[in-house]
C-alpha cells in the first residue's frame, strides 16, 4: 500500500508541476491523507483478472507446494521458467528470505529446480525494504513462463483526485520505477484524464498508444479499453501494467500488475474481497477490522483514540506540532461501545513503541461516559501502567468526567486539546527516559 500511495504522489507532483500551480495544491496530499485499508491482492490474481479481460498475460499458475511448483513447470512446457513469491511487497527480487535463499523471484529451467526453489519460498519469511525486519509470510508460489521483451511500456489507470476522476497514464520508459521516470524526466509520463461520464473512446485510446511510440497498433489501443472496462467492473482505484511488453515473436503482453481496489465496494465486490490475504497484513490492523475499527499503524510513540478521521488526523498533527510521534491512527467511529474502546486500546498497547495514549473524543452521536467506561475497563484488565492523557467533549461529557475521577486510575483529564496534546507529548518522553534506564514506569505522574 505505502508503494502505491507514494507512486500517486510522485506522479500527481510531476503532472502538477506541468500544468501549473493551482493544480500541484490540488493533486497532492497532506501528509496526514485518512489511511483506508484499500485491498490489495496478489500479483496471480491481478494475472487472473487481466485473463478474464482480455489482456494478454504469459501463461502462469499458483503453487502452494514444491509438488504443484514442478507440476505446473512441467505443463508450461518451456525451457525458461520464472518463481515469483506471492507476498504483497515491492521489491520482491532484490528480497532476501530469512533461510538465506536470495530473490523473490528467480529463473529456473527444470521442473525439478521448480520443485527445489519453491520448497524454500514456500512457508518462510522474505524480507525487502518494504516489509522491515520481521518481513512477510511466503504462502504461494506463481510459476509463469518467462518471455524476453524487446521493448517495454508502462501503463496505468488511476483515480487521481487532481482530475476528480480516473486518469490514463503511459510511458514508453517501462520496466523500471516510475516514480524514478517521473522524477528525472516528467515529459516522458503521458497523462491523459478520462471523463467519467463518456468513459474512454477508442480515439483516446489510440492517442495515448501512438504517443509512446506504438504508432497504430490497434492491439494496444484495445488493451487499454479492456483495461478501462476491468477497472470500472472491480471499482478499481489502481490497475498498474510494468512492463507492458512486446516479445521476440512481436506480440505485447502484461509481465507485471498491481490492482488496488476501493474498500467501500466491499459488498458488491464479494467474490474479489474474499481472497484477501490477511496473512499479509499488520495483525493489529486484522484484529481492529474484525471490531470495525479503523486502525492504521504508524512509527511514533503516542498512541492515539479518536472518533472520527479528520479529527485524528487533527490529532496527529497536533501532536506533531508538540514535538511528538504518533504510533498509530485509530478511529473508533460516530457509534463505538464500550466493548469496541476496550478492544481499541488492546490493539494500541500490543504495539511495544508506545509510552503513552491520548484519548480525543467529541461526543455528537457518540456518548462521553460510554467512552470514559471503556477506558475504564480497558485500564483494569489490561492492568495499563502508561500514562492515558484524555480530552473529552460534546455528550454527557459531566459524567464521563466523573467516572474518571472516581476511577482511582491515573487518567489525566484534559478540556483543552492543545494542552492535551503538550501533556501527552511530555509524558511520552518521562516514559521513554524511564525504560531506557530499566526504571518501573508506574510512577506518580508529574503534572
Amino acid at each position: 500500500m505505502a508503494t502505491m500511495l507514494y507512486r500517486s504522489l510522485v506522479l500527481a507532483e510531476t503532472f502538477a508541476r506541468k500544468n501549473g500551480p493551482k493544480l500541484l495544491v490540488a493533486s497532492i496530499p497532506t501528509k496526514w491523507q485518512q489511511p483506508q485499508r484499500n485491498l490489495n491482492v496478489h500479483e496471480h490474481i491481478s494475472f487472473s483478472l487481466l485473463k478474464e479481460a482480455g489482456v494478454p498475460v504469459p501463461n502462469f499458475g499458483v503453487a502452494k507446494n514444491p509438488k504443484e511448483a514442478a507440476d505446473i513447470a512441467k505443463s508450461l512446457n518451456v525451457k525458461d521458467i520464472v518463481l515469483k513469491a506471492q507476498v504483497l511487497a515491492g521489491g520482491r527480487g532484490k528480497g532476501a528470505f530469512k533461510n538465506g535463499l536470495k530473490g523473490g523471484v528467480r529463473m529456473v529451467y527444470t521442473p525439478e529446480e521448480a520443485s527445489d526453489i519453491a520448497g524454500k519460498m514456500i512457508g518462510d519469511y522474505l524480507i525487502t525494504k518494504q516489509t522491515g525486519e520481521k518481513g512477510r509470510i511466503c504462502n504461494a508460489v506463481m510459476v509463469t513462463e518467462r518471455k524476453f521483451p524487446r521493448k517495454e511500456y508502462y501503463f496505468a489507470i488511476m483515480m487521481e483526485r487532481a482530475f476528480q476522476g480516473p486518469v490514463l497514464i503511459a510511458s514508453a520508459q517501462g520496466g523500471v520505477n516510475i516514480e524514478e521516470v517521473a522524477a528525472e524526466n516528467p515529459e516522458a509520463i503521458i497523462y491523459e484524464p478520462i471523463d467519467i461520464t463518456e468513459g474512454l473512446s477508442k480515439e483516446k485510446a489510440q492517442s495515448v498508444a501512438t504517443k509512446v511510440g506504438l504508432g497504430d497498433n490497434k492491439d494496444t489501443a484495445e488493451m487499454l479499453l479492456r483495461l478501462y472496462n476491468l477497472f470500472l467492473k472491480k471499482d478499481a482505484l489502481l490497475i498498474e501494467v510494468n512492463p507492458y511488453a512486446e516479445d521476440s515473436s512481436g506480440k505485447f503482453f502484461s509481465l507485471d500488475c498491481k490492482m488496488r481496489f476501493d474498500d467501500n465496494a466491499d459488498f458488491r465486490q464479494k467474490e474479489l474481497f474474499d481472497k484477501r490475504d490477511w496473512t499479509q497484513e499488520d495483525p493489529k490492523e486484522v484484529q481492529a477490522a474484525r471490531f470495525n475499527l479503523n486502525y492504521i499503524a504508524l512509527e511514533g510513540d503516542i498512541g492515539c483514540l479518536v472518533n472520527g478521521a479528520g479529527l485524528a488526523m487533527a490529532t496527529m498533527d497536533i501532536i506533531k506540532l508538540h514535538g511528538g510521534e504518533p504510533a498509530n491512527f485509530l478511529d473508533v467511529g460516530g457509534g463505538a461501545t464500550a466493548a469496541q474502546v476496550k478492544e481499541a486500546f488492546k490493539i494500541i498497547t500490543a504495539d511495544p513503541k508506545v509510552h503513552a495514549i491520548l484519548v480525543n473524543i467529541f461526543g455528537g452521536i457518540m456518548r462521553c461516559d460510554v467512552i470514559a467506561e471503556g477506558i475504564i475497563a480497558a485500564a483494569k484488565e489490561l492492568n495499563l501502567k502508561m500514562p492515558i492523557v484524555c480530552r473529552l467533549q460534546g455528550t454527557n461529557v459531566d459524567d464521563a468526567k466523573v467516572l474518571i475521577a472516581s476511577s482511582g486510575l491515573k487518567i489525566l483529564a484534559c478540556d483543552n486539546l492543545d494542552e492535551a496534546a503538550r501533556l501527552v507529548v511530555k509524558l511520552s518522553n518521562i516514559v521513554s527516559l524511564a525504560r531506557a534506564a530499566k526504571l518501573d514506569v508506574n510512577f506518580e505522574i508529574p503534572l
